[in-house]
């Protein structure tokens, strides 16, 4: 049977505002497309298919049609968990009338394993459906001792423990898969994922997600990626950038041809949908922005703007941008004594507070910066560094 693995959808996200709607109904079309030209028997949506417990009328429009369309009448099987962003039982509410087309959704861990049957091929496939385990999900108590390592450990193996509950119900005759939403441990992040663990604690050891799978499909990550484990897990990622922390990452799907007893070869299929996210560092000031503007680069994207400055930028020239151009997100202005701190900072073992007061005293022969001044001088340089982790 032919598989293809989607996850981290996020419908009715917005970047500081700005609609998202028209890019996510783009990227469903596009969904779409892929499994008719492809020959797909079987979606695997691996959680987080809206950013909120409480979706906007249009997001859910989006995600019902959507799936339907895939479906198609009940031709193409549809998996669906509920990931930490979802209220797992509003996702699954339309489970019985979804089921009727060949569409199975699952919002709160259930101790069954799925078998779903494709009528092309006559295969069947045994499906581990873990929607994200938070605790109060699984109704257990993870443990009374705070330490994070026995947290960890504890709720790794009560993970792993209903996995291979289920997984005793794989058969050497049928498609044997995995799929959950949650944190395994080697994992990349970015920073547009909520997270879902606290300081490490709730990570899943890959030990836990090895039994007997063929594939392990697992949303929650942004990035897509294959985890180092026994078996062939992999976060397929978001369909779309969400925050300028995945700026120039390339968007898919993924997609495998698997039989009974078949080694997983995953391969992607890169999406075009979606703006891309970009950060633009404008040394030499406004007018090379305005240059950039004219020779229309990065025409379609969302832009994370830096102008390096002399003077105060005022805001006209601010208001002056964002009428030439629409997909500026922000629009930060960059000193020389800025970076000047900076550098000092960077050669020396007090904090950026200390360094700026000192500077500031110095400039101004002696007096003591307010509070708010240097609160702000901070806000700026912590976006700063955000910027430049997002450019790396």
């Amino acid at each position: 049977m032919r598989i293809l693995h989607t996850a981290d959808w996020h419908f009715g996200r917005t970047l500081e505002g700005r609609s998202r709607l028209e890019e996510q109904t783009a990227f469903m079309d596009e969904l779409v497309q892929i499994v008719q030209d492809q020959g797909i028997d079987l979606v695997l949506i691996a959680g987080d298919i809206y950013d909120s417990v409480n979706p906007p009328a249009a997001a859910e429009q989006l995600f019902y049609e959507g799936i339907a369309r895939l479906a198609d009448g009940g031709k193409r099987q549809v998996a669906i968990i509920s990931g930490n962003h979802d209220h797992p039982d509003r996702l699954a509410a339309s489970g019985p009338l979804a089921a009727k087309q060949g569409i199975t959704i699952i919002g709160l861990p259930i101790p069954d394993i799925q078998s779903i049957g494709v009528a092309r091929t006559g295969e069947l496939a045994r499906l581990i459906a873990l929607p994200y385990p938070s605790e109060s999900r699984l109704k257990e108590l993870l443990s009374d001792v705070a330490e994070e390592e026995v947290l960890r450990s504890k709720y790794s193996e009560r993970v792993g423990a209903l996995i291979r509950k289920q997984a005793a119900s794989f058969e050497a005759g049928t498609v044997n898969l995995i799929m959950s939403h949650l944190y395994v441990l080697g994992g990349h992040e970015t920073e547009s994922e909520r997270p879902i663990q606290v300081g490490g604690a709730y990570t899943v050891d890959t030990n836990a997600l090895t039994a007997g799978a063929q594939y392990v499909a697992l949303g929650h990550l942004h990035r897509p990626q294959n985890v180092k484990a026994a078996s062939p897990i992999r976060y397929c990622g978001s369909p779309m950038a969400y925050s300028f922390s995945e700026a120039g990452q390339a968007k898919s799907v993924t997609v495998l041809d698997l039989t009974p007893g078949q080694a997983a070869e995953p391969k992607e299929i890169f999406l075009t949908s979606g703006r891309p996210l970009v950060s633009w560092k404008a040394k030499e000031g406004i007018g090379q922005v305005h240059q950039w503007l004219d020779e229309q680069r990065d025409a379609s994207a969302w832009i994370d703007l830096e102008v390096t400055m002399t003077e105060a930028m005022s805001i006209e020239q601010i208001q002056s941008l964002r009428k030439a151009y629409e997909g500026f997100i922000h629009i930060r202005p960059i000193y020389p004594e800025m970076e000047a701190v900076r550098a000092v900072v960077s050669r020396s073992d007090l904090s950026m507070e200390e360094h700026f007061t000192r500077f500031y005293s110095r400039q101004t022969g002696g007096a003591q910066p307010e509070p708010e001044l240097v609160r702000l001088f901070l806000e700026l340089l912590q976006e700063k560094d955000l910027a430049d982790a997002a450019g790396e």
